[in-house]
């Protein structure tokens, strides 16, 4: 059946850009205020909710995805000056609150999003408590906007001491000895964003002083961090989203905390370090310089030349070095360290000899999985903390403790749910050029036969797709379907250079892997090319965008969210000007053609089978701007000779990121309707059904 759609004038709009021809007949559709659009996006909006509404099995769905949500969630104590800082979302929570618990442990809230917005569309972005866990900065914001405001409140009386100040938007935070002042970063209107010393109670615009960042470029983004004893502040300078870093070291004691005097570590190097000023005495690096895998260096701060920097951790040839935490207490025998590691995307923890960096065992965990976190006691301990998660383990917080190198449970994620039993595996296959690729599969421990699957993928940035509880994967398994995860290029699962293979002029790699991992699963029995679909968010929509316009045939459906699709006019929309490090540059001819080799949006093709697609998107979407789902979903509509639908489903008051649980539910309940019904997955049409007992 031919599906009628709301009408979208197609524009004789032609671009000239370092003498190629670039047509953008829906040019009109990123103007999110104009009259024309608006109307566009309300048809299409009334056409999605007619055609997701008839979904069925998916009210169903919706219910038993919320049930297995219904764990809630915690996260891993930070400890400030005997008080432990905490997350936690019971059951029946849209939001995660921040808690406190006292020296006593007596536990009280501190920060209830729902009390300072019932209506649920307040987000906690961030919050940085002082050394002494006296006073505690917070960053909130609304509707999705990711616009911080930055408070500080008086953590024993819940008092507000100063806040909102505004321009803080991933703002790095960190505290001076004694909470009166912090080190910040600001976005300033006519300066740009440079880091500024900020006195608790004092005006912002009036009494901050700029003590770093003056003649960098506005893109430029800070790493901060003050050592205990209050001499140090260590600064990282990216350029955007680059995975590589300046770094600069301020003296405090010279002319105090205003004027730090700054000496360069590393610049014009590339390389990411960064540098923490332990109370041993040393410093200690973490670097992926000459270890794209990373490791952890070792240094006298009175010399911090390169050349200098000693190996305590080297870096691994299979494993990617992720994170560290010192455990040097009293009731010790010696001090640990802790190193956390990336082995081919499932995580695990190694002891080492604090001096000598000799390996001296395993942290115990309780199954193959993901660790998130890694926190000691800032004052000296022997204890560390850490969440643990797998396929069908929510997120639990563990604690190690290095007197008898035992591991137990701290916390538990507080709501109980009946996790259904599934199978998850790892699979290796090889991508177009022989790179070995690996990739998750959760399915049915019954399957017997090919059966409805997704494909997820994401391959940028450097992110790391790692196994985790995920009510949503577990939902479609438990119904009967195959869920893989594939961990393609352009990832960190492999190190930097796994990275970096995917890409700028490398990213055709990520959507060749994609593609080699979907040939996977059809070839190997766990579904067929009727039956596969295929998912990917923010970066990941620009896969399967660009997957779905090079292998129409390849996936029956397709659900792209918050996608980047027009790689050519991507830098002028959202945070795009930030990341030209991964993608490339339109202003420059040679990167242009890297763009226009693969961007979706441009490679649409009138008459095409395309399959059924599904765009989400969040009108507040402050990342990636909802006028690449538009072009595209104009584009294909107009051209695709498919019978399948489609459609845009555009959600209002909501961002990239930050969703309530309500609003996460319905989204992911659309979603996995939407790939049911084109793949053939049967939901039943209660939750009483015979998957769902």
């Amino acid at each position: 059946m031919t599906q009628i759609y709301p009408p979208a004038p197609r524009q004789s709009t032609l671009d000239i850009v370092h003498g190629r021809q670039i047509p953008d007949p829906y040019r009109w559709l990123e103007d999110a205020q104009d009259d024309a659009t608006q109307e566009w996006v309300a048809a299409q909006r009334v056409l999605c909710e007619s055609v997701l509404d008839a979904l069925p099995g998916r009210d169903a769905l919706r219910e038993r995805i919320t049930e297995l949500h219904g764990t809630g969630s915690v996260t891993a104590p930070v400890w400030r000056g005997g008080r432990q800082f905490f997350t936690r979302r019971l059951p029946h929570q849209e939001r995660a609150v921040l808690l406190t618990v006292d020296a006593h442990g007596a536990e009280r809230v501190l920060i209830d999003p729902m009390s300072l917005d019932p209506a649920g569309n307040t987000t906690l972005d961030s919050w940085h408590p002082d050394a002494d866990g006296r006073r505690l900065a917070y960053k909130v914001s609304s509707g999705g906007s990711e616009e911080s405001l930055l408070h500080v409140l008086d953590v024993a009386t819940g008092k507000a001491l100063e806040g909102p100040i505004s321009g803080t938007r991933h703002s790095a935070i960190t505290w001076l000895p004694g909470g009166h002042a912090y080190y910040y970063v600001r976005q300033s209107p006519t300066a740009g964003r440079r880091i500024y010393l900020h006195r608790v109670g004092t005006d912002p615009d009036l009494a901050d002083v700029l003590v770093f960042g003056e003649g960098l470029p506005d893109n430029a983004d800070f790493g901060l961090l003050v050592s205990q004893d209050g001499r140090w502040l260590s600064v990282g300078v990216a350029s955007g989203t680059e995975n590589r870093s300046d770094l600069w070291l301020g003296d405090l004691a010279a002319n105090g905390a205003g004027a730090p005097e700054f000496r360069p570590i590393q610049v014009g190097v590339d390389a990411d370090t960064g540098l923490y000023m332990w109370r041993d005495g040393r410093a200690y690096l973490f670097t992926d310089r000459d270890a794209p895998r990373s490791k952890l260096c070792v240094a006298d701060p009175s010399d911090l030349d390169h050349k200098a920097w000693r190996d305590l951790v080297a870096e691994a040839p299979d494993a990617v070095l992720t994170d560290f935490a010192i455990l040097d207490g009293p009731g010790l025998d010696r001090a640990r360290l802790l190193v956390t590691w990336t082995r081919h995307a499932v995580n695990e923890i190694t002891v080492h000899d604090l001096e000598t960096g000799d390996l001296l065992g395993a942290v115990p965990m309780p199954g193959v999985g993901s660790v998130g976190g890694l926190f000691e006691r800032p004052e000296g301990g022997h204890e560390a903390w850490f969440s643990y998660t797998d396929a069908t383990t929510p997120r639990t917080i563990l604690r190690y403790d290095a007197r008898d190198a035992t591991t137990s449970v701290w916390a538990t994620a507080p709501g109980v749910v009946g996790v259904p039993e599934v199978r998850s595996s790892q699979v290796s296959f090889s991508s177009a050029d022989g790179t070995t690729v690996r990739m998750q599969v959760v399915e049915p421990v019954d399957r017997d036969g090919p059966l409805p699957a997704i494909l997820f993928g994401y391959g940028g940035f450097g992110s790391s797709i790692v196994p985790e509880y995920d009510p949503s994967v577990l939902a479609w398994v438990e119904a009967g379907g195959v869920y893989a995860i594939a961990n393609v290029r352009g990832g960190g699962e492999e190190g930097e250079e796994w990275h970096r293979a995917g890409m700028r002029e490398h990213k055709q790699n990520v959507f060749d892997d994609f593609r080699a991992a979907a040939r996977t699963l059809i070839d190997g029995g766990w579904t067929t090319s009727a039956q596969l679909g295929s998912y990917g968010g923010s970066n990941g929509g620009l896969l399967v965008g660009a997957a779905l316009v090079q292998w129409p045939d390849l996936c029956r459906t397709v659900v792209c969210e918050a996608p980047l699709l027009d790689m050519v006019r991507y830098e002028r929309f959202g945070l795009g000007h930030l990341w030209t490090a991964e993608y490339g540059t339109a202003d420059d001819p040679e990167q242009l053609g890297w763009l226009l080799a693969y961007s979706p949006y441009h490679h649409v093709d009138k008459g095409v089978d395309y399959p059924a697609v599904l765009f989400t998107v969040s009108d507040n979407d402050s990342r990636v701007d909802p006028m690449h789902a538009r072009k595209m979903c104009a584009a294909l509509q107009h051209a695709s000779s498919g019978s399948g639908p489609i459609l845009l489903r555009a959600e209002a008051e909501a961002g990239h990121k930050g969703r309530s649980a309500t609003r996460a539910v319905s989204l992911a309940a659309d979603t996995l309707a939407f790939l049911a019904e084109h793949t053939g997955l049967k939901l039943p049409n209660t939750t009483l059904g015979p998957r769902y007992e």
